[in-house]
């Protein structure tokens, strides 16, 4: 073979050898990436290619497939009672994705879950087209209704998250306004313009108020506070009156005053537990200020504020400031200044307290099962902290359950149950004078056991609401939500 010759056999080897390089690297390190990449039409053709496994409430599925014939996509989405399990479901379009448990758990529902392998080999020798698996969730469908008609009916913005102390078994999740997923589950042009609308109003109705969204949660927070205070050896009389306590209050390094929602005379100088009854500022701006900024955030974190909590679905990251100054840590007490929390994140300091300081892992999908029924993943309740001693919750609790019984959440009674609760104003905005506050409200309830099957966070945005700045309160708007949501759940 001539030199000439021998080049060109080179470079055509060197060529055919960069060409079976580049195939066994798309093929067998890209391939999954390629196969999963959401840009894929031939993805998305086999993601609707056959129904898809259910998401299901109380033994019944809200989710379904429907035949959409004419398309690539041979199944489309449906959902049973779309807005109200929405903030669980979350939605999958032929067209705009995937998000919350429709997204996390898209591979059991879809059927390419690595654990469904024989059933997939199954399909194979049998010519039977494949399904995907089921995702039961721990939602009360009683407790689900009698949350999402409470805030519908105020016609307000809002969240309702309900737990069982006792396991972290997220029971409801409510958030209005709603969306209807199956409005755009396909990709017709019409379903597209549903979404953009959606997307685009003024009021978030995609949003998902009980775990994405964080809020000032104002004077429900005073529960931290004085577990806090009580646990770190700051107040161990609740009924101890405060001398150093006058209403109002002025903040340290500051003129500013704060009063409170009741007269003053109620107020000033009161005990822990006189504080509670009125959600007196006064007192819980001072046991802030003695109990200081380290001790109230390392609190705080241990009932789970400064992380985010996955359900599996994540949630936004509830906040308590590191190295704030006096007034700051005083505002603090009292649920105000640089504080956030998500309802999620409220839900869960009330179930501590009320599960005796002890902090559950909060879940809301109970099991993954195969299209055979057989169990894929079951949950088992976790712990995330001892976030206070016992014997310091049981004071809250006391607490608690006077201010329902004598103080400012004495709707959220309910005969022959123990209940505790607590309300919430919080002032937001840079002009509070202009903003209209929110309205918190936390309960749980006991059974004649002293355990408690359901705590609740309430929070309502009155932005829109045609109401009186003077009817906006946690008790007024918020209890009688709690109220149904916690009945729901006893009845069973």
């Amino acid at each position: 073979m001539n030199k000439p010759l021998r080049h060109i056999a080179a470079f055509c080897g060197v060529m055919v050898l960069a060409l079976l390089i580049r195939a066994t690297w798309v093929q067998f390190v890209k391939g999954d990436t390629l196969a999963n990449d959401e840009h894929n039409r031939r993805v998305q053709i086999t993601a609707f290619s056959q129904p898809r496994g259910n998401i299901v409430v109380g033994g019944q599925p809200v989710t379904g497939s429907v035949a959409t014939p004419g398309s690539d996509f041979l199944f489309k989405r449906t959902y049973e009672d779309g807005p109200m399990y929405a903030p669980v479901t979350g939605y999958l379009s032929q067209a705009q994705g995937a998000t919350f448990l429709e997204g996390v758990h898209a591979k059991v529902m879809n059927g390419k879950d690595d654990r469904l392998f024989l059933d997939r080999a199954k399909s194979l020798v049998t010519g039977k087209t494949p399904r995907g698996g089921d995702v039961i969730t721990t939602i009360d469908p009683d407790a689900q209704k009698a949350a999402y008609k409470g805030l519908t009916d105020l016609k307000a913005k809002g969240a309702v998250v309900a737990l069982d102390p006792r396991s972290g078994k997220i029971l409801a999740m409510a958030s209005t306004p709603s969306y209807d997923p199956s409005s755009f589950a396909g990709i017709s042009r019409q379903e597209g313009e549903e979404f953009r609308r959606l997307d685009a109003a003024k009021d978030k109705p995609l949003t998902n108020r009980a775990l994405r969204e964080v809020y000032p949660p104002g004077s429900t927070f005073k529960i931290l506070t004085a577990a806090a205070a009580i646990e770190h050896g700051i107040v161990s009389d609740i009924d101890a009156p405060m001398p150093d306590a006058p209403a109002p209050f002025t903040l340290p390094l500051s003129t500013t005053q704060v009063g409170n929602d009741v007269d003053n005379s109620l107020c000033d100088k009161v005990s822990l537990k006189t504080g509670m009854q009125w959600s007196c500022n006064n007192v819980f701006l001072r046991t802030a200020l003695r109990t200081g900024n380290d001790k109230m955030r390392e609190t705080a974190e241990k009932f789970g504020f400064n992380h985010e909590q996955f359900t599996p679905v994540r949630s936004a990251k509830s906040g308590y400031p590191d190295r704030l100054d006096q007034p700051g840590t005083a505002l603090t007490g009292m649920g105000q200044g640089s504080l956030t929390s998500t309802p999620l994140q409220m839900a869960m300091v009330t179930a501590g307290l009320a599960n005796d300081g002890k902090v559950m892992k909060p879940y809301m999908v109970e099991e993954l099962r195969g299209p055979d029924l057989a169990t894929l993943e079951k949950a088992s309740p976790e712990v995330v902290s001892q976030a206070v001693s016992a014997g310091t919750a049981r004071k809250v609790q006391e607490m608690m359950e006077f201010t329902a019984s004598e103080g400012t959440a004495k709707k959220v009674r309910i005969d022959g149950v123990t209940v505790g609760g607590k309300t919430g104003t919080a002032q937001h905005g840079a002009d509070v004078r202009e903003q209209r506050p929110y309205a918190w409200f936390v309960s749980y309830a006991k059974r004649s056991d002293g355990t408690s099957p359901v705590a609740v966070a309430v929070f309502v945005d009155p932005a829109d609401m045609d109401i009186e700045r003077s009817e906006i309160a946690g008790g007024k708007l918020g209890a009688p939500i709690a109220k149904a949501v916690m009945e729901a759940v006893l009845r069973k």
